[in-house]
C-alpha cells in the first residue's frame, strides 16, 4: 500500500508519497492543477506496484478539479475535513507549516487511517448544480440586504414614511412595488407638486401599467404622507434623483436575479423523485423546497438519520466523565451552516403556517416552547426532528421507485 498526500492550492498542489512502513518513496514535489500536471501525477501513481490511497483536504472549490481528474483515472481518492487533519497534526510538538510538511502530514494520515477512508463520490450532476445555485442564491440574499439598507437610507431623506406603505415583493417574479413606485415618484416634491386628484389618477395609471392593484385609498394615503414628510435632500439636485433611481434599480436587479435562480432551482428539483415528498411537508413551500434539497443533496449518501443531523451541525454529542454526565449540551455547529440556515427558515415558516393536521414537527416545536425553552433552542430541536422525518420519507421514496 502507498499513501499519497496532496496539499491542494488554487493553481498548484504539493504531493508526497509514502510506503506502508512510512518510507518516503518520492520527495514532495509540486504539480500544476492543469490537465498536463494532473496527468503526470496519475502516471506516477499508476507506476506504483501496489494500491495507492490518495487524500486531499476539502478546500472550498479548489480540490474539485484534482479529485474529479483522479476519479476519472480510476484512482482512489478521499476528501477529508480540514478540522480532522488539524486535530491529527496537533499531536506534533513542533509546529511546522509549509506545503511540503502539509502534504507529508496528509500522507501520514493515510497510513494511520486507510481502513476508514471512503472513496470520494461526487453528487450526481443535478445535485451538484443545485448546490451551486443554492450558494449563489444565498450570496445574492446578502447583496439584496445591503442594497435594501442603502435604498431605505435614501428614501428616509427623500420620501420619509413611504416604506411601510409600499413593502410588498413578489418572490417568484422579483417584482418590487416600492422600487417600481420610487422609480416614478422618487421625491415627495414630485408628488406634492400635483393636486391630490391628479396624483390619484397618475397612481392608478401607474398601478395598472405595472400590474398592481389600482387602489385609490392607497394613493390618497401616499399623498397624505408626502404632504406631511420632511425631506432632507433637495429635489432640485440632479444627484438626488440619480441616487434614488440607481438604488431602486439595484434592488430590482438583485431581486430579479434571485427569482431567476429560484426558478432554475425549482425546475431542477422537480425532476427529482423526492421533490413531491419534500414539498408536501408542512412549512416547506415553493421557495424552501428546492433550497433544502440542494443543501442536503442525495440523502442516500448518509448511512443514517443521525449522520444527516451531524452533517447539519445540530448534533449534541454526549459529555461524560466518571459520575458526571452533562445535561446541558450545545449543538456542535460543525456542519453545513447553509443547511442550518435553510432548516431554521423552515421552522419559522412552520410556526407561521401552524398546520391544522397532527404534524409531529410542529407539535414538538410547541411542546419545547411550552417547556420554557428559548425560541431558537425550540426551533433547532424541532429541526432535528424534521431532518429525521425528511431522511425517513425520502429514503422510503427511493426504496419504492
Amino acid at each position: 500500500m502507498y499513501a499519497v498526500g496532496i496539499d491542494v492550492a488554487k493553481a498548484k498542489s504539493m504531493v508526497s508519497i509514502l510506503s506502508d512502513d512510512g518510507e518516503i518513496i518520492k520527495e514532495p514535489f509540486e504539480i500544476l492543477n492543469t490537465e498536463s500536471g494532473l496527468s503526470e501525477l496519475c502516471e506516477i501513481i499508476k507506476m506504483l506496484d501496489d494500491k495507492a490511497y490518495c487524500v486531499v483536504e476539502a478546500t472550498s472549490i479548489y480540490h474539485f478539479p484534482v479529485v474529479s481528474f483522479l476519479q476519472e483515472n480510476s484512482i482512489f481518492v478521499s476528501v477529508v475535513n480540514p478540522l480532522v487533519i488539524k486535530k491529527y497534526a496537533s499531536m506534533d510538538i513542533r509546529k511546522v507549516k509549509t506545503d511540503k510538511a502539509d502534504s507529508l502530514k496528509l500522507a501520514s494520515y493515510v497510513l494511520d487511517n486507510h481502513r476508514h477512508l471512503v472513496n470520494y463520490s461526487a453528487d450526481e450532476q443535478i445535485y451538484a448544480e443545485l448546490r451551486v445555485l443554492s450558494r449563489q442564491y444565498l450570496h445574492y440574499v446578502k447583496v439584496l440586504a445591503n442594497e435594501k439598507v442603502n435604498l431605505t437610507d435614501l428614501l428616509d431623506r427623500t420620501l420619509p414614511g413611504i416604506k411601510p406603505l409600499l413593502k410588498s415583493t413578489i418572490r417568484t417574479t422579483g417584482k418590487n412595488k416600492l422600487c417600481d413606485f420610487v422609480s416614478k415618484f422618487w421625491h415627495c416634491d414630485v408628488i406634492t407638486n400635483m393636486s391630490e386628484n391628479k396624483f390619484v389618477s397618475e397612481y392608478i395609471k401607474w398601478a395598472k401599467k405595472k400590474g398592481y392593484h389600482p387602489n385609490e385609498t392607497k394613493a390618497k394615503s401616499l399623498y397624505a404622507n408626502a404632504l406631511e414628510c420632511i425631506p432632507t435632500l433637495s429635489s432640485n439636485s440632479p444627484s438626488t434623483k440619480m441616487l434614488v433611481l440607481e438604488a431602486a434599480k439595484a434592488v430590482s436587479n438583485v431581486e430579479t436575479t434571485l427569482a431567476t435562480i429560484l426558478a432554475q432551482m425549482s425546475a431542477l428539483a422537480k425532476s427529482l423523485p423526492e421533490f413531491s415528498v419534500v414539498r408536501s411537508m408542512p412549512g416547506v413551500g415553493d421557495v424552501l423546497a428546492p433550497r433544502i434539497i440542494a443543501e442536503i443533496g442525495d440523502v442516500r449518501k448518509f448511512h443514517s438519520a443521525s449522520a444527516l443531523i451531524a452533517y447539519a451541525g445540530i448534533d449534541t454529542p454526549p459529555y461524560e466523565s466518571g459520575s458526571y454526565s452533562s445535561s446541558n449540551r450545545k449543538i456542535t455547529k460543525r456542519g453545513s451552516a447553509s443547511l442550518r440556515k435553510t432548516g431554521y427558515e423552515i421552522m419559522q415558516a412552520l410556526k407561521i403556517v401552524q398546520p391544522q393536521t397532527d404534524n409531529a414537527v410542529y407539535q414538538y416545536l410547541i411542546k419545547k416552547e411550552n417547556e420554557g425553552k428559548p425560541l431558537k433552542v425550540a426551533k433547532i430541536a424541532a429541526l432535528n426532528k424534521f431532518l429525521r422525518i425528511y431522511y425517513a420519507r425520502v429514503k422510503e421514496q427511493y426504496s419504492s421507485t
